[in-house]
């Protein structure tokens, strides 16, 4: 098997830089000539194994974490930004965008956002053409895309309010007690705050009344939701200032997006803390990444338990790179995240052949799909629909379904794999990320022709496309 070669040199002159190191002083350090390290630097040299491990023992760099699953992240963007049209015959090479993400990422992102921006004034001038003049707004990016950026670029990882949960998980003794008792006490003795329901009439997860101290839930609501609303309430209550910290940094251009990561934030806490960080990734390898027996032991819900596994990115312990995804009935992807090399469309829909659509025809069972991208890279692929419902008969019952899935070399760890082949390649369900980037020719679930190709229609002859991509 092949190794792809590793160029780390934005990495490396950052870590020069921090120690105020000059080429020949890091190079005599590294037990590397100085001019190697120079052509490490720029990328005209990947970085060898001796290297690696020297940057490891002499400036404890993580080697698990030093792969760029960033700049892969940049690299997935920028391929599909350059899909458009728009650039014609101006498309850059692989190499020439992996140099770009590797070593000028902030170039990379403006790129991204201008090219959101051209999309967005294209749509509105197809759509509103009339109204164009009057809308400032349209060449800014919605309050959601900025967040769901915001998680994406720091990998659906933060570590403050990660290490804050840990903690307080600890000191609530939760992975002894139950979840719920611990948390309702925590409000009463630490804020005040005293628990009570919801009416009858109110369509409401969570309402906290502040003056009057009191967090007011659903009774009809699982006990993992209701568990996580007061584990939300407390990170509301506690972390108030870290949360005004990280959103500072983040320099949003709108307050409605700092409003948005506000909750995104809290959320995040909220999961942390009913699943800590060490017990959690401890249990999901002794259990294999079992979802309902990981569910059970923290008192979580399938959902919060695979969105939890998508963001275990500490360094140095890291958990298997994983994608998580939410669907809605009509396709719409609701939540995203990988830390794999598949990486979501930014827009359009998701391919009708991932194994996430069928898990609506099965409702209560997990579906299970080895599938392989246009690009070769082969996934374990685990998907289930989950029905929401916070009353009885006649309340509104959502359905999603969840997916969550790794590369194949890390199959493995996974419980789901034991029945599969993975020897056999035709077991391997050719997949993409979204019609308008995929490559594959002969696919006749496609639903609209890739963009980069043009399309032949025989008016003589029909097979399961109305026409032929050229």
């Amino acid at each position: 098997m092949a190794y792809a070669k590793l160029f780390i040199g934005r990495r490396v002159r950052e870590l020069r830089d921090a120690s105020n190191a000059t080429q020949s002083a890091f190079a005599e350090r590294l037990g590397i000539s100085t001019s190697y390290l120079n052509q490490i630097e720029n990328n005209q040299r990947p970085v060898s194994a001796a290297v690696l491990l020297a940057l490891a023992e002499k400036f404890q760099v993580d080697i698990a974490s030093i792969g760029g699953s960033d700049a892969d992240r940049l690299l997935s963007a920028l391929r599909e930004t350059f899909a458009d049209p728009v650039f014609g015959g101006l498309t850059p090479g692989v190499q020439e965008l992996k140099l770009i993400a590797q070593n000028a990422p902030s170039f990379a992102h403006a790129v991204i956002a201008c090219h959101q921006a051209y999309r967005r004034n294209s749509e509105q001038l197809a759509s509103f053409d009339d109204q164009l003049v009057r809308n400032n707004a349209v060449s800014e990016p919605t309050p959601y895309e900025e967040v769901r950026d915001f998680f994406h670029f720091v990998d659906n990882y933060i570590d403050e309010l990660d290490r804050a949960a840990e903690q307080l998980a600890e000191t609530l003794r939760l992975a002894e007690v139950e979840a719920g008792t611990a948390l309702s006490q925590h409000l009463e003795d630490h804020h005040k705050v005293r628990l009570a329901r919801a009416g009858n009439g109110e369509r409401v997860v969570r309402f906290f009344d502040a003056s009057a101290r009191v967090l007011y839930l659903n009774p009809y609501s699982p006990a993992s939701t209701r568990s996580f609303q007061m584990a939300f309430q407390i990170g509301a209550l506690d972390q108030q200032a870290q949360i005004d910290a990280i959103i500072e940094r983040a320099r949003f251009r709108t307050a409605e997006a700092s409003e948005i990561c506000r909750i995104g934030l809290l959320n995040y806490f909220a999961g942390a803390l009913m699943l800590p960080y060490r017990p959690f990734l401890i249990a999901a390898k002794e259990l294999r990444h079992d979802l309902h027996l990981l569910a059970v032991r923290f008192g979580a819900s399938l959902e919060q338990v695979a969105h939890r596994l998508s963001t275990l990115q500490r360094s140095r312990l890291k958990g298997v790179p994983v994608f998580f995804a939410r669907i809605d009935r009509a396709g719409n992807i609701t939540k995203r995240h990988s830390a794999s090399k598949l990486q979501f469309a930014r827009y359009g829909a998701a391919c009708p052949l991932w194994n996430a659509h069928q898990a609506f025809e099965t409702p209560g069972r997990m579906i299970c799909q080895l599938a392989e991208t246009p690009d070769g890279v082969r996934y374990l692929s685990i998907a289930t629909e989950v029905t929401k419902v916070e009353g009885g008969f006649a309340s509104p019952h959502r359905r999603y379904a969840i997916a969550l899935g790794c590369e194949i070399s890390y199959a493995g760890d996974f419980i789901y794999a034991d029945r599969l082949d993975f020897t056999n390649g035709s077991a391997f369900e050719p997949i993409g990320v979204s019609c308008r980037i995929c490559e594959r020719l002969d696919c006749t679930q496609r639903a609209i022709p890739p963009l980069k190709s043009k399309i032949r229609v025989d008016h003589n002859r029909r097979s399961g496309l109305p026409y032929t991509i050229c």
